[in-house]
């Protein structure tokens, strides 16, 4: 589409809302030409009408499992193929799209590279979904957290489920070169414990400082953002001074990793929806009983913490750990983040402007603004009153396109 009228409009740089705004596209490079006030001529020839809805930019989702749905059972990954796994991801990107989030990071998947086959097709055209930076696989040492190790299976994993798994310096480096060159546009380790992982630890530190700072070397020196999924307080010290660009989870931070993180400019990532989903629908599926402890014992430390990173100044970006619950909830979060401190507009922005700038994206995404890429979701009620209205998204457009329309 050539233009589209918003009745109102939310500039996330500022917080203002504009009214009786006229965005023009150029269809080619699906990016904004203008964005002016609209005149009744304007809007007589408008290729989209939105006079009756609330328009801001697409959102972004930083911490997303795109090719994985929602379940405990880690041995389907073990009969999967990667066509199997990549079906399966085409379906979660076309709903995910659908819930307003025209841009996502993919930070890990047990079927090597199926994330980056999903991105190729979208960005090609051949499927439907956000855009996407991808990290192919998980970088972690053996029986870690971003291992599959079920207890009691004696039989083969396949090489391409653990083709980050490793341990030492030397190794944890090459095997980040080798990601690098494979096409991921980012690279994600796995620092500590996890909390969906047999025999993982969430506070317990599995790299160490040495392999997190080769990880890091190789990902700066290569151009591409590095992110630790980092429970416990001295991972995520280890990870911040070894130079990542943002941390998964966070939920054991303490007042030093808090001040550390401030300092050094490194976002937190605080997935502070999905232990209410793991604690009800999990514990309703039987999920392991190890899982659900340590997801309790996590769950409102981490929100807490959430709570006093906010209030202390650090940067926080959206990321829901998509995949752990069903893809198109991922808009679920921005009541919590509300509820746990953040303004409506501070939720917001942590969707958009924040995110695209740890992205690396800032240039391109999270603003409606000449220049940028023409995403854009409409919603009808005022989500700086009703954080929930971003929940029931009428109207997406990706690059000047119709994605979805109410």
């Amino acid at each position: 589409m050539s233009n589209i009228y918003c009745g109102k409009l939310l500039n996330v740089e500022n917080g203002r809302v504009l009214e009786d705004i006229l965005i023009n596209i150029d269809t080619k490079s699906e990016k904004i030409i203008s964005v002016v006030k609209a005149n009744s001529r304007d809007i007589s020839k408008t290729t989209l009408n939105l006079s009756d809805h609330f328009c801001l930019p697409g959102l972004i989702d930083m911490h997303t499992h795109i090719s994985e749905k929602s379940s405990a059972v880690m041995s389907d990954f073990l009969n999967r193929s990667q066509d199997q796994q990549l079906v399966i991801a085409r379906v979660n990107a076309a709903i995910t799209l659908q819930a307003g989030f025209t841009s996502i990071r993919d930070l890990g998947v047990y079927i090597a590279w199926t994330d980056k086959r999903l991105r190729d097709e979208i960005n090609q055209g051949l499927t439907k979904g956000p855009r996407i930076q991808v990290s192919g696989y998980y970088l972690t040492i053996p029986g870690g957290g971003g291992d599959i190790d079920i207890p009691g299976y004696s039989g083969e994993v396949p090489d391409h489920i653990r083709l980050g798994v490793t341990k030492g310096v030397d190794e944890f480096r090459q095997r980040a070169e080798n990601a690098v060159a494979g096409g991921a546009d980012l690279l994600k380790m796995i620092a500590s414990g996890a909390v969906l992982a047999y025999g993982s630890l969430p506070g317990s530190p599995e790299m160490n400082q040495d392999e997190i700072t080769a990880v890091v070397e190789v990902g700066h020196q290569s151009g591409v953002k590095v992110t630790a999924h980092a429970h416990g307080a001295e991972s995520i010290k280890q990870a911040i001074l070894a130079g990542v660009d943002s941390i998964e989870h966070a939920s054991l931070i303490d007042n030093e990793g808090i001040n550390l993180a401030k300092a050094e400019g490194v976002a937190l990532s605080m997935d502070i929806y999905n232990g209410d989903y793991i604690n009800t629908v999990g514990a309703a599926e039987n999920w392991p009983e190890e899982f659900l402890r340590k997801n309790r014992e996590t769950t409102d430390l981490q929100r807490e913490n959430f709570t006093k990173a906010h209030k202390a100044g650090v940067i926080i970006v959206y990321g829901t750990d998509a995949g752990v619950y069903p893809h198109g909830d991922n808009a679920k979060q921005f009541a919590y983040m509300v509820d746990w401190g953040m303004t409506n507009l501070e939720a917001i922005q942590s969707a958009t402007i924040a995110a695209a700038k740890v992205m690396g994206w800032e240039d391109q995404v999270g603003i409606i603004k000449q220049g940028y890429f023409a995403d854009l979701v409409a919603v009808r009620d005022n989500p700086l009153l009703n954080i929930q209205a971003l929940e029931n998204i009428d109207v997406v457009i990706k690059g000047g396109k119709l994605y979805q329309n109410n």
